[in-house]
């Protein structure tokens, strides 16, 4: 019968561990060509329209779980109000389209937020590569003495901005992160007070 795959679960199963890991160069991996390895798709025969519907379905568990805390919108709005220009910059899971984020981030209602929203799938390179963190600084036409990035991991969102010269601090909210103190916030309304 055309159109099924022949593939095995079990050779299935191998191929995604095999593809679970990013680029040591932190290129991005797009989720696309991941799938076409996987799936031992022939490129050539499959439709944008198929791959992109290929990357939400596998997106489609790890979007029904997201949403924003109590403090994110307030917050914003609030930082808003105070005249400050801000973005979303992130990586995506497995190299997935940055369209499908995008809807994720107006779903959760911040797009109306951000003066821009990027992801690693828009510059090719995922934090902490400066690349990204210079793309993103060229698309808000900001200089990295006026900005302040804020993110969850230490090494994508420490290391990352700081070589590229932005303060960056880290959002903690189960304070995971020993050490850190003075370099950690617990939740965006401790920012507000902050700025």
């Amino acid at each position: 019968m055309k159109g099924l795959l022949t593939v095995q679960s079990e050779v299935i199963c191998a191929r995604v561990k095999d593809e679970n890991h990013e680029s040591l160069d932190y290129a991005s991996r797009p989720l696309e060509a991941r799938l076409i390895r996987i799936f031992d798709i022939d490129e050539r025969t499959v439709s944008n329209d198929i791959l992109m519907e290929m990357c939400t379905r596998f997106m489609s568990p790890i979007f029904e779980r997201g949403k924003c805390y109590a403090d994110t919108v307030p917050a914003l709005m609030e930082l808003r109000s105070m005249g400050v220009k801000m973005a979303i910059l992130s990586n995506t899971s497995w190299g997935s389209p940055a369209v499908l984020w995008r809807k994720e981030v107006r779903r959760l209602g911040l797009d109306s937020l951000m003066d821009a929203v990027l992801f690693d799938r828009d510059v090719g390179w995922r934090k902490p590569s400066e690349r990204i963190y210079t793309y993103s600084l060229q698309t808000l036409g900001a200089h990295p003495n006026d900005c302040l990035f804020v993110g969850d991991h230490p090494k994508w969102d420490l290391e990352g901005p700081r070589a590229v010269g932005v303060r960056a601090i880290l959002i903690d909210r189960k304070t995971t992160t020993l050490g850190l103190e003075e370099q950690r916030i617990r939740n965006l309304h401790d920012l507000t007070r902050r700025l």
